[in-house]
């Protein structure tokens, strides 16, 4: 695949994450009770992020984990050399019971990775209530999920692919449209 366009650099991810978490505080009326959990692998990476900008804002640091939802997809593409799936398990830092979790994923699609993850989340706890935040919302829904909070969304065609590289794992943040 071939490289069509650059949707976001460096200073407009930081821009929509920042945008995002204003939005976060405000909807939440503050952070009391939330948490915010980051769907791996990405997704990890957007909410540490989002994190530190909650705490600069609001002068609190927000509780953040992770959650491998290898286990709730209903396509189980991460395999070893086994076959069987490779599951790095989640991390959460306290109890997701009764809490307000914002879930972090770096792209919407499908609604099959988001819908996984509310899979994994409410067999670990029950929280009170469960938003999600995307960096990019690219449409093409195959079930009824959508994001409370995105950075920017990206109309593409089935052909096209989002790819969301971030410095933590890609060495530069950037996304960008590929095309077959």
């Amino acid at each position: 695949m071939k490289e069509k366009a650059v949707v976001l650099d460096d200073q407009a991810i930081r821009r929509a994450l920042t945008r995002i978490a204003h939005e976060i505080i405000e909807k939440n009326k503050g952070i009391e009770d939330c948490v915010l959990v980051g769907i791996r692998t990405r997704g990890i990476y957007i909410a540490r992020r989002l994190a530190e900008r909650i705490q600069q804002i609001e002068g609190r640091e927000m509780a953040v984990g992770d959650i491998d939802i290898t286990l709730y997809r209903d396509d189980l593409t991460t395999k070893t050399e086994s076959g069987e799936p490779l599951v790095k398990g989640s991390n959460l830092p306290l109890e997701i019971s009764g809490k307000k979790v914002i879930l972090i994923d770096d792209v919407l699609f499908t609604g099959r990775t988001v819908r996984a993850a509310l899979d994994a989340l409410v067999d670990i706890g029950r929280p009170s209530q469960i938003q999600l935040a995307v960096l990019v919302d690219r449409g093409h829904r195959e079930l009824p999920i959508r994001a409370d909070f995105v950075g920017k969304n990206v109309p593409t065609s089935q052909a096209e692919k989002i790819s969301v590289k971030l410095s933590e794992v890609d060495g530069l943040d950037q996304v960008t449209i590929l095309e077959k």
